[in-house]
């Protein structure tokens, strides 16, 4: 049994769930990373324009949330993903039971 069965059962497309895995690879213990969208298209063989629908997908299904992040003179930096709490909880306590 995966760590991962509750994203299998969702309905997530196969760019929203390849994302998502990126995502967590990179997550820090409070499930917070900042990829940019380009990093994460060259890193996993995606398009940028997909890679933003995938992030658009993992929104509505509740998995993550974004911030965009700004530098000091106000241009837009990249995004802070933030990885439910529940989800990394979850993952976590099953990581631990193996």
């Amino acid at each position: 049994m995966s760590n991962l069965d509750y994203l299998y059962k969702m309905d997530l497309s196969h760019r929203a769930f390849t994302v998502y895995r990126y995502l967590l690879d990179r997550a820090n213990k409070d499930g917070e990373c900042w990829p940019s969208v380009n990093k994460i298209a060259g890193d996993i063989k995606l398009s940028p324009a997909t890679v933003r629908r995938a992030i658009k997908d993992l929104r509505k299904a509740g998995l993550i949330v974004t911030e965009q992040r700004y530098r000091d003179k106000g241009g837009k930096s990249t995004l802070l993903f933030k990885i439910k709490v529940s989800f990394l909880v979850l993952i976590n306590v099953l990581i631990k039971i193996k």
